[in-house]
């Protein structure tokens, strides 16, 4: 008799520094498109890949309340915030697979952020904990290079078509998914606010009147 699972959990990452409509929206139609019991925001505390926020950790977990405030699918889960040294996913991940038995995880990517991964810690690790949901642009494919790295074979090995597979087992598959991607990116936001122009419409109204108030990225 197949193995009857919860509803998965969505994982989405981000230094959120300041988190944006680029994030939420994908977030929120991942949510919807997985049938997902919830989607978890997850805040960087010490990011190993990129330079370290200029917004602290409080104003960013500030303004990622302010964003989720009236939208019960999305929740944010502080873990690595309340972890010291780099904050790296295969142990977020870890602590969750502990916490959650055999409840499916779903690591969801950008595609950028996919085309990245063998430079994360402990990679390969990855896919014993969760699965992957890579969320791309519709029409979008990988391209040639891609296939033919590292990444290729971890396609072919565990690519699934449908969404169904990831309630299947609690980790191990590799799923394409396309959702609306805005061109919002957090350096452009900040960079138009250093330039003293608005934000507004890139970003939740109340996140953008908390930038003000705290006069963050002038």
């Amino acid at each position: 008799m197949a193995q009857t699972l919860p509803a998965p959990v969505g994982i989405f990452g981000g230094t959120f520094d300041p988190v944006h409509f680029g994030h939420l929206r994908p977030a929120l139609e991942l949510y919807e498109q997985l049938s997902l019991q919830q989607m978890r925001l997850v805040p960087c505390s010490v990011p190993p890949h990129r330079p370290q926020p200029l917004a602290s950790v409080g104003q960013r977990l500030a303004m990622l309340r302010l964003a989720v405030s009236t939208e019960p699918a999305l929740e944010i889960d502080e873990r690595e915030l309340n972890r010291s040294g780099p904050s790296y996913m295969v142990d977020t991940l870890s602590s969750l697979r502990k916490e959650l038995g055999d409840t499916p995880l779903c690591l969801c990517l950008g595609v950028d952020a996919f085309l990245g991964l063998p430079g994360w810690q402990r990679w390969r690790e990855l896919l014993s904990l969760a699965h992957i949901v890579v969320a791309h642009r519709p029409g979008w494919q990988l391209d040639k290079r891609s296939v033919r790295s590292e990444l290729g074979t971890l396609m072919a090995q565990h690519r699934q078509q449908d969404v169904a597979a990831l309630r299947a087992g609690p980790a191990g598959t590799v799923l394409l998914q396309p959702v609306t991607q805005l061109a919002i990116s957090a350096t452009v936001v900040r960079e138009r606010i250093g330039a003293g122009r608005s934000a507004r419409y890139l970003l939740p109204d109340d996140v953008w009147h908390y930038i003000q108030q705290q006069k963050l990225y002038f």
